[in-house]
């Protein structure tokens, strides 16, 4: 088995599955390994970011925290795709809303992440990248919320490297169409096309950035966004039936 600074199976034989569920709080993913895995098995604790692979309806599915911010998640989601064999990931995190069509508790998924964040720059094109969800994995997840009659916004998300902004700019990428800010989903889709892999951000509004302004409590945000979770897990299901892939150097 692989090891690598940030991922450490330590003797763990089980690995990760193919498809691997990511939220942020390392405690949502210890929730979701033991209220919806079977025989769930810790792989790895590096740092507190517990990861997990066990079984759902039959398949092999991991989850793992990715920590908070593109910096992170990049970590993660770069030696996931490149030393673990993972070939999809889907973030499956909070967001705030900055568009009035969204509504607290509904279900927002990232066709596109626009981004404050210089993440992109490491790529050094002549030009401005357009951070993109893979196709086959949205077109998935929106055929199983159907069967779910379960309702999603699909559309841009803003990924933002501040949470605490003086300019508070999420109003104006608010008017440009984006649905919800949150803090990774660029720096995923980034690094999924880079290594030429899949990846997929859905998140759970806990946060009206607009007025009348409220959220939801740290325990409503781990515990209490079953819906995401399941609509994630049921996705991962069928994603199992999608070609093999391997990232490319």
């Amino acid at each position: 088995m692989n090891r690598t600074p940030h991922i450490d199976p330590k003797g763990c034989t089980v690995g990760f599955g193919k498809t691997v569920l990511m939220p942020g709080d390392p405690l949502r993913s210890k929730y979701i390994a033991e209220n919806f895995l079977e025989n769930a098995v810790l792989v790895n604790g590096v740092r507190g970011v517990n990861g997990y692979t066990g079984y759902y309806k039959g398949v092999k599915v991991s989850v793992m925290a990715s920590g908070m911010g593109m910096p992170s998640i990049g970590i993660y989601s770069y030696e996931l795709y490149k030393y673990f064999g993972v070939q999809n990931i889907i973030r499956i995190g909070s967001a705030g809303a900055i568009n009035e069509s969204v509504a607290l508790r509904d279900i927002v998924v990232g066709m596109g992440a626009c981004t404050n964040s210089n993440f992109p720059a490491q790529y050094n094109m002549n030009g401005t990248i357009a951070p993109i969800c893979d196709y086959s994995l949205l077109e998935i997840t929106k055929r199983v919320a159907d069967t779910k009659e379960q309702k999603l916004h699909i559309g841009n998300l803003y990924s933002s490297d501040t949470f605490y902004d003086d300019s508070f700019p999420s109003s104006g990428w608010g008017k440009m169409g984006c649905l919800a800010v949150e803090m990774e989903a660029a720096a995923l889709y980034c690094t999924a096309m880079r290594l030429r892999m899949r990846a997929l951000a859905i998140c759970t509004i806990s946060d009206i950035l607009y007025p009348p302004f409220s959220a939801l409590d740290a325990e409503s945000r781990e515990k209490t966004f079953t819906a995401m979770m399941e609509l994630a897990l049921d996705s991962a299901v069928e994603f199992e039936k999608l070609p093999e892939l391997q990232p490319v150097d």
